[in-house]
């Protein structure tokens, strides 16, 4: 029973595994007792599947109730009861609970290189899961430089072409692709395909990540034409490998019709997008966080086709879902109530928008930090309030304070920092400052040409 219920999670048939994985638990509490091994296997399985559902809330108390009991039966160094530990800082992650998730990851980590060794496959795994984390809290530079560690040791320890490290080789990418620099990510992205294609084979669901992550690639480079057309090949094979219906073919239906929204096609956009969102709401659910993006996209899509109202609509009704499912200070909450501020300000409704706005704003430098790369697109979006309100003066006060923190963080030829850089030119124009306006929009030029 345990591994079918493996099998229909690796399916995406989540609602089949979280029925079969109950009634495994159950019979196995009866027969073989609540503590023992293949009871706690089930157990496992059915908090998983919890996660992969998006109900963190469930996936939390059942792997702190098998963690438990794995601490007193097997031990707290027990590698069974440091992969619970493990997964549970993941789900602190998914909770928007990042400190909590990097003490629990620094605590495995540390955990398993004394009981395992530095090196054992088990140890890395620690360290790239400390990597995911790092990124998520936006310290991209430790993101970074763990990430490398990793990788050499995997290169070491299982060889160039293992999984693993192709895995260690594919974030790596993602994390140069969040600092702005494109062609590395672009680079090793490619190597990375062309290695798991070989391996895995091309119909492989590892292959078809990476195929999905060049299309994230070429999106964020402005080459959509050739993100459409990879995306579409993608979405092919995933159809034909995994299922019109599997969560990786909504992912990739969901990547396509956002090109559509970067090249404005609107239209079509919004065509995918309802289809996928009535696709997730059949196979995950209502309030999954999947779904909850569909609705976000849409939101969004809305907006960009002046159909404001509608964008309000649905922007609040994903704010009062992930207030409900999520908190109130979970970083997608956040975003939410960020990005129905930006509605309001496109409907001109300026003062409704910067309460909203500073409201967020409060939030993600408690939960966030200050530096982090959403609370900075916060301050950003209020400083275009302020500049559109011809409060000048505050605009170009906060502008620059994003500006300065963007330069020291990310770069300054990251696309954020440069951004933020156009952002107070505008406002520089807006006030008659032409000159610095000029100065600053042709350093913008300058610094693009080496991206």
């Amino acid at each position: 029973m345990s591994n079918l219920t493996t099998t229909y999670l690796s399916m995406g048939r989540y609602s089949e595994a979280e029925v079969l994985g109950k009634e495994a638990v159950q019979f196995q509490k009866i027969v073989l007792g609540e503590q023992h091994p293949d009871t706690l296997l089930s157990m496992s399985n059915l908090d998983a599947t919890y996660f992969y559902m998006g109900r963190y809330n469930e996936a939390e108390a059942l792997k702190k109730e098998v963690m438990q009991i794995q601490r007193t039966v097997l031990g707290e160094q027990h590698p069974a009861t440091l992969n619970s530990m493990s997964n549970l800082a993941l789900t602190y992650l998914s909770m928007g609970r990042y400190s909590e998730a990097e003490l629990l990851g620094k605590e495995v980590l540390q955990l398993r290189a004394t009981v395992l060794g530095e090196l054992h496959p088990d140890t890395l795994t620690s360290m790239s899961n400390l990597v995911i984390i790092y990124s998520q809290m936006g310290r991209q530079n430790e993101a970074e430089a763990l990430n490398k560690e990793v990788l050499q040791m995997q290169k070491t320890v299982l060889g160039e072409q293992h999984p693993h490290t192709l895995t260690a080789m594919s974030n790596l990418a993602l994390t140069y692709l969040s600092m702005g620099r494109y062609s590395e990510a672009e680079l090793l992205e490619k190597e990375v395909l062309q290695l798991r294609a070989t391996v895995l084979g091309e119909l492989h669901p590892d292959t078809l990540t990476s195929m999905s992550n060049l299309v994230i690639i070429y999106s964020q480079m402005g080459r959509q034409n050739e993100a459409e057309a990879l995306n579409k090949e993608v979405l092919q094979m995933q159809k034909t490998v995994l299922g019109e219906q599997h969560p990786h073919t909504l992912t990739a239906m969901s990547n396509l019709a956002f090109i559509y929204y970067k090249t404005e096609r609107y239209n079509e956009a919004e065509i995918l997008w309802e289809h996928v969102k009535h696709l997730q709401k059949t196979v995950l659910g209502e309030q999954h966080p999947g779904t909850l993006m569909s609705m976000s996209n849409l939101a969004s899509n809305y907006s960009a086709m002046e159909r404001y109202n509608e964008a309000e609509l649905l922007g609040k009704e994903i704010l009062q879902i992930r207030k409900t499912v999520l908190g109130e200070q979970h970083p997608d909450t956040l975003t939410s109530m960020s990005n129905l501020a930006v509605t309001y300000s496109l409907m001109g409704r300026h003062n409704d928008a910067e309460a909203l706005k500073k409201e967020a704003l409060q939030l993600q430098k408690t939960v966030l930090g200050e530096q982090h790369p959403s609370t900075l697109t916060s301050m950003c979006n209020l400083a275009l309030d302020y500049s559109a309100m011809d409060r000048c003066d505050e605009a170009e006060i906060l502008g620059k304070e994003v500006l300065q923190i963007r330069k020291t963080v990310l770069g300054v030829r990251h696309p954020s920092t440069l951004n933020s850089m156009s952002t107070l030119a505008l406002n520089y124009s807006k006030m008659g400052r032409y000159n610095e306006a000029e100065s600053l929009q042709q350093e913008v030029a300058r610094m693009k040409a080496f991206i």
